[in-house]
Parts: C-alpha cells; structure tokens; sequence
C-alpha cells in the first residue's frame, strides 16, 4: 500500500510541526517571561499557517484518495480503514477553513493568554473583554467556514465530540440539572462535615514532592514527562514519550495542588498508553475530548478519592506533612477528601457540583457564540448561574468567570 504508507509519512511530519508549535505553548505557560508574548503569538501563527498548508495540500488529498483506494477490500474494522476515516474527516473539514484564518487564530490565541493571565490577577473582566471579543470573531468565522444545520456552535463542538450536536448535549444537562441542583441544595440543608485539616499549613515544596510520588505510583512515567507550575493546571503531550502535565499550589489548601495532579495525570496516562506502532499517526490521537476527560475524572474522583487509595496513601502523606495532620484520623480526612459543598472554582470542585460548572460554561458559551449574551455582560450572567445552580455568588472576576484558561485559548465548545 504505497500510498498509505506515504499517507503517514506525511501525517507524520505535519504532526511532528505541530508539536513543535506545542512545545512553545508549554513554555508560555510555564516558564516564557511575559514579554515574549508578541514575538510568540507570530511564532504560533507561522506554525499554524505551515501546518495547515500541509494538510490541506493537493499531494495529502492526492495521497489520500490512492490510500482510500487500497484499501477497499480490508474489513472496516481494520486500523488501516479507521486511521483513512479520520484523516478523510479531518481533511475535509480544514480545506474549508482559509489559512489566513487558522494563522490569525493562532496569532490571537498567543496574545490573550498572557491578558488572560494579567486580568485573572487583578481580577478585572474589562481588560480580557476586548481580546475575548476578537476570538469570538475569528471563531464564529471558523464556524461559518465548517458549515453547521442547527446552530453555530455546532460547528465547533463537533472539534471535539465528532457528531454531536448542542440540541443533544441539552437535552442531557435539562434531565441531570434538576436532580442535580435539589441535590446540592439538600446536601447544604444537612449537618457539614469538616474539611479543616485540608486547609492548614502545606509547604509549597511537600506538596510538590508528594503529589509526584503519588502520580509515579499510579502509573505516571517521569522518564517520559515531568511536572511543572502554571497558572492553570493542564496536560500536553508530544508524543507518548513526553507528555507533560502542571499544577498549581495554594498553601493552605491541599486539593489544589493533589488532586489538580491526579486529574492531570489521568490525562497523561492516557497518552503514554497510545500504542508504539501508532507514533504519529491520527491512532494516536484521542477518540474524543469527552473520552480524554473521563479518564482523569477517574483517577481524581473514582480513584483519588477512594477509601482504598487513602488506606495506601494517608500514612506516608502524615510522614511528609509531620505535625499537621498528626490529629487527623484516616477517616475524618477521608470524609474531608469527599466534602460536597458549592465552591467558586472549577477545577476544585467536588463530584457532585462539578457537572453544574460545566453546563453553565456550554450555556454561557453558546449565548456568546450566537450573540445573545454581550461579552461585557458576562460577569453578571455567570454570577447569576452560580447563584441559580449552586447557590453562591463569586465575589470578583477570578473567582468568577476569569478562572479558565480555555477561552483565551479559543477553546469554544470544549466543556
């Protein structure tokens, strides 16, 4: 099969480019100094327009109709059929999308990540607002581009649920949210249970030290990744050999570091799993974004929160924290770990409310995609759905709708 086979090559170099590319969004994020961002976001738009020139070539599209033709008479189940079947996919839908658009995307993403940044910190809305508004453009733009039957945001959130649709994803969240918000009312109705010990004094440099023995025992290979600082906790791999994670540490507030490096680590593990034979090849890739986050929702909330975790766990995390939780019995830090209260911030938010973060993200999301929602009147939507839904209000921007990175990343039909 000379045609597949050069097929992959191909694939291969456009996805060794992108990488490259994610190497740089890494080290923004991580370690660049903030004022690189100019000279970044160019960086990123040359890497996105090169890539997707590549892609969307006559040779790749010559290449892949000689492939689909040799193939013909495999099973459909074969990998060969599959990997043509994604790339057809995917070929299809990035011809539609100019390059100019995907470089000034890229080139935007760059800049609003560091505004981003700079506006969480001062907790100031207004100055992310302007930048929000021009990726919202550029994205509503792609979405025109991809073509859509319903409505525009379908578009983009077929990037990362391939065939699903809002009017699908609606109809889930409109049965759970009510059994949902009863239930986090019911909870607060009830006698609170204690997660004082969670909130004492943690050095920095213990949390880092146990959150990294924790994830190697789970399974996290350091000789093929590391873990770094950020602003916000993420994963991203360059392939199954380095695949990185980050996490952030709040001194007197446990979960933000540990379980922030577990769900990461549910990610990671997930590409370090991808098969040899399938480097660089769309195999390698997830089958959705939705799969990819229900991995590392296991092993934070399935398996991070267990009792039979904390059995193995709790005695070394006394050793390495020594007089802080000297008092604490395995079980009362096990009811701590597993506290159900409403809170402000996403990524810390507990098995029962989590979900309510998320269907005010897509609601949220879709009313700005179709204009219905301003972006200067976000704030005041997003605190009225934390107050409807979980019955708390954020007290300023950061703790509000500042706290993702996402949208400054464009990732619009992500949640």
């Amino acid at each position: 099969m000379e045609n597949y086979s050069k097929l992959l090559d191909r694939l291969k170099e456009i996805t060794h480019l992108g990488r490259a590319g994610a190497v740089l969004g890494w080290d923004q994020q991580c370690y660049m100094p903030p004022g690189g961002a100019e000279e970044r976001s160019e960086e990123f738009a040359v890497i996105g327009k090169f890539t997707h020139e590549l892609f969307t070539a006559s040779e790749t599209q010559k290449l892949l109709e000689g492939a689909e033709a040799e193939v013909t008479n495999l099973s459909p189940d074969a990998d060969e059929r599959l990997t043509l079947r994604m790339v057809r996919r995917d070929f299809d839908q990035a011809v539609k999308i100019p390059s100019a658009l995907v470089s000034e995307l890229a080139r935007e993403e760059g800049l609003a990540h560091e505004i981003w940044v700079k506006a969480r910190q001062d907790s100031d809305w207004k100055q992310f607002a302007p930048k929000l508004e021009k990726l919202l453009d550029l994205s509503r733009q792609k979405a025109e581009y991809l073509g859509y039957t319903d409505r525009i945001y379908d578009a983009l959130l077929d990037q990362y649920e391939p065939g699903r649709t809002s009017a699908e994803v609606e109809m889930v969240f409109n049965n759970l949210r009510p059994g949902l918000v009863k239930l986090v009312h019911d909870i607060a109705t009830a006698p609170p249970i204690s997660d004082a010990c969670l909130r004492r004094d943690f050095d920095e440099e213990a949390q880092k030290a146990f959150s990294e023995y924790v994830i190697g025992r789970l399974g996290y290979d350091f000789t093929r990744g590391r873990q770094d600082k950020a602003v916000h906790p993420f994963c991203t791999s360059f392939g199954r050999n380095d695949v990185r994670i980050t996490t952030r540490y709040e001194k007197n507030w446990l979960p933000s570091s540990l379980m922030g490096s577990i769900h990461e680590t549910g990610h990671a593990l997930y590409e370090q799993g991808f098969a040899p034979g399938d480097d660089g090849s769309p195999l390698s890739n997830s089958a959705s974004l939705g799969i990819h986050e229900s991995q590392s929702r296991l092993w934070e909330n399935i398996v991070g929160r267990s009792r039979s975790f904390w059995n193995i766990f709790y005695p070394e995390l006394q050793q390495r924290f020594p007089g802080v939780l000297d008092n604490i019995s395995l079980n009362d830090f096990y009811r701590a770990i597993n506290r159900v209260e409403p809170s402000f911030i996403r990524v810390e938010a507990d098995e029962v409310t989590y979900n309510l973060h998320i269907m005010l993200r897509f609601e949220l999301e879709q009313a700005m995609m179709d204009g219905s929602l301003k972006v200067n009147d976000v704030p005041e939507a997003w605190n009225e759905k934390m107050r409807s839904y979980l019955g708390i209000v954020p007290e300023n921007d950061a703790q509000g709708c500042l706290q993702d990175v996402h949208w400054s990343a464009a990732l619009f039909g992500y949640f």
